[in-house]
């Protein structure tokens, strides 16, 4: 993605945001501030922990949506908590499904281990429940790998997550949702979250506007919404009417919805999050902080360093407050 930025008039977070105490990861949605700046991740974050999780490949059936809807396989990549047992069918994870940016692959967030890394940190140090992740892609072996054939697959790919890849994960692994069914998968939406970067930023925010029913937790990366328009006719305020209009439809103030958005202050494609925060925020009555938080990297560019940044700080406002 290339875009020329422009200057925001967004006020940015004072300086006191961009540090946080000892103790700041167990800090909650209902104590953070709306918007502010991200934290950097600890370099012993990075470094091999005592406690590692495990990725395992899973491949499974699918249909190509964009084409001609022929059966196709699929490939996803699944991280396991260390401790996580196969046999074991009384413990229940929480589960966050992640999508890489244009040109990406299944597994992508896995490929860099300082990543994965920090998600066994998170997690040892109690900063996290125990979680497994999903590292997905909205290609197949049929895509158009390009620009607009990556906005024909992301737009379509919420079909894939409903009808095969959510069964096919959490009808292996042990979530909290008690079956496959679309039943007991709605059932489970808060112990569910969806995330991604660059492309995989706006195939959240479509999540967003289709399946919040399944998932209760998002993670926009790098990107606005482009249920209306596309790349350089975002259409900021249609989309996010749009998104208001969602809220109410389905109830989500009494059911429960939260969304951490967040880019860097250096990214090239910053301009559409910024404008798009902007335009959430001003809506305080609807977006409040409980339901949406925008927050930036000081010096953060378009690339997995900040991605890093961004899952460090998010993922313990996810679940860490939910019931079991």
């Amino acid at each position: 993605m290339q875009e020329q930025t422009k200057q925001s008039e967004t006020e940015a977070p004072s300086e006191d945001t961009k540090e946080r105490s000892d103790d700041a990861s167990s800090e909650n949605k209902e104590t953070m501030e709306q918007t502010g700046y991200t934290v950097a991740v600890p370099s012993s974050y990075k470094t091999s922990s005592d406690h590692p999780g495990t990725v395992t490949r899973l491949d499974y059936d699918s249909k190509d949506y964009v084409g001609d809807g022929a059966a196709i396989t699929k490939t996803a990549y699944v991280y396991t908590p260390y401790g996580y047992d196969e046999n074991d069918e009384e413990n229940r994870y929480n589960i966050v499904y992640l999508m890489h940016g244009w040109g990406g692959r299944a597994g992508e967030y896995f490929e860099y281990s300082s990543t994965k890394n920090m998600f066994d940190h998170l997690i040892e140090n109690g900063e996290i429940p125990p979680v497994i992740i999903v590292s997905a892609t909205f290609y197949n072996e049929n895509s158009d790998t390009g620009f607009s054939g990556s906005i024909a697959e992301f737009r379509q790919f919420h079909r894939d997550f409903e009808e095969n890849l959510m069964p096919a994960v959490e009808g292996r692994f042990h979530t909290y949702a008690q079956s496959a069914s679309d039943e007991d998968l709605k059932d489970s939406r808060d112990h569910r979250a969806f995330g991604g970067f660059s492309l995989g930023s706006v195939t959240t925010w479509l999540q967003f506007c289709y399946d919040t029913d399944y998932i209760r937790y998002f993670l926009p990366m790098s990107g606005s919404c482009w249920y209306y328009g596309t790349y350089g006719d975002f259409q900021i305020e249609r989309n996010v009417d749009f998104i208001e209009q969602l809220v109410k439809d389905h109830d989500l103030d009494e059911r429960g919805y939260f969304i951490y958005h967040a880019v860097g202050t250096q990214d090239a494609v910053k301009s559409q999050s910024i404008d798009m925060a902007e335009e959430m925020l001003e809506r305080s009555d609807v977006f409040t902080p409980e339901n949406y938080m925008f927050h930036l990297k000081d010096g953060g560019y378009h690339d997995f360093d900040a991605v890093q940044e961004y899952l460090y700080n998010a993922l313990p406002l996810f679940f860490g407050s939910e019931e079991s």
